[in-house]
């Protein structure tokens, strides 16, 4: 018997794939290689790159969705009237928000409940926009969709929501893309950030309040200040790759760097070069005061990284026991990167160790509780 006909929005993921797209590209492809077929709408300059994921059927959406306040007014307007449309048993927003009347049952991803818990950590808006979208989704759709135990539980703790209308869908790793790879391609990828020799420590994420980059630097050079002085060339450099985001202390936290300590900001780095880059890092550092997943954790466990994160939220659900932990301040931080830095053994032992246990993690898995979250959605509407 054919599962329900579904409509997916994709109209939320931002231009540069970040974040949600990451999330809704895996996702969809997993789908595409299952044999499922939904239809998916999406902003048209990603037209292309959804059809390329697998995907069959593909709707765009006015030019005016790219104004993010126009979108949330389409979302309301324009969604319902194309889910009437292409004839849709199922709406699957896959970003917080919804329509208030979709029109069809309701399935809503929620990614992380720290708009409650922190909301300090994100921009003013943002927090605001996306509680709201929270309470929405959890009075008014069939299923709401998670991506770890521990961002269920805050999200009924701090809602009131329903357990059993929450789906735990944990997030997969694309080991064709994350996976161990050799000295070699280490080599090239410190060339082209101009490391040479030198070792480095990882960070790879949008430089916002929560990722906690100024714990980090300060953690760093309170681990490494001494070496500097001592013997400058083999301090590990402190590389933060990502978006620059909007983390308005860290200026001040970079300029007390102590002259000559070797700290790099290349900014994004090409999508090849993050296997190398945190495969080939001395440690993966991931201070998060919290996540409602920790995809960035999970990708260098799946190159063979030896991972340096917190236990704060979900982050413990990701690692395991395959990871090194410590508290979020730079004291913790300090102690946590000297010792790792001191013993090559360790290291190894929870790059193999980190290895193995993300190779648990799938898209595919992840796709198996969308399909069925889908299937109770329509179910509960037409009962």
């Amino acid at each position: 018997m054919p599962g329900p006909r579904v409509l997916f929005d994709a109209t939320a993921v931002p231009a540069d794939r970040g974040g949600v797209g990451r999330y809704t590209d895996a996702l969809l492809q997993a789908l595409a290689r299952r044999g499922e077929d939904p239809v998916v709408v999406c902003q048209e300059r990603d037209a292309a790159t959804v059809a390329g994921l697998g995907v069959r059927e593909v709707v765009t959406a006015p030019a005016a969705t790219a104004s993010r306040a126009r979108r949330l007014l389409w979302e309301q307007t324009g969604l319902p009237a194309l889910v009437a449309r292409t004839g849709a048993d199922v709406l699957h927003s896959p970003h917080y928000t919804a329509p208030a009347r979709p029109g069809a049952a309701s399935v809503v991803t929620l990614h992380d409940a720290t708009f409650f818990t922190d909301p300090g950590v994100h921009l003013p808006v943002k927090a605001a926009t996306f509680r709201t979208a929270t309470r929405a989704a959890v009075r008014r759709a069939a299923r709401c969709v998670v991506p770890s135990v521990a961002t269920r539980d805050e999200v009924v703790r701090l809602t009131g929501a329903d357990p059993d209308r929450l789906d735990v869908a944990l997030h997969g790793v694309d080991t064709a893309v994350f996976r161990p790879v050799g000295e070699q391609e280490h080599a090239r990828v410190a060339a082209s950030l101009g490391l040479g020799d030198r070792p480095w420590v990882a960070f790879l994420a949008t430089v916002e309040p929560r990722k906690n980059v100024g714990a980090l630097v300060r953690g760093w050079v309170r681990a490494f200040a001494g070496l500097h002085r001592r013997d400058p060339a083999a301090v590990p450099a402190l590389v933060l790759a990502g978006g620059p985001g909007w983390d308005t202390a860290l200026p001040a936290v970079l300029a007390g760097v102590p002259d000559g300590m070797p700290l790099l900001r290349p900014g994004y780095l090409p999508y090849g070069d993050l296997p190398a880059f945190l495969g080939g890092a001395e440690v993966v550092a991931y201070p998060s005061l919290g996540e409602g997943f920790g995809l960035p954790v999970l990708e260098g466990m799946a190159c063979g990284a030896a991972v340096l994160t917190t236990r704060l939220l979900s982050l413990p659900e990701v690692g395991g026991d395959a990871v090194a932990y410590c508290e979020p301040d730079p004291g913790s931080l300090a102690a946590a990167l000297t010792t790792l830095h001191a013993d090559p053994d360790r290291r190894r032992r929870l790059g193999e160790a980190a290895r193995q246990r993300a190779a648990g993690f799938t898209w595919e898995a992840s796709a198996e509780v969308h399909v069925r979250s889908w299937e109770r959605a329509a179910a509960q509407v037409a009962a």
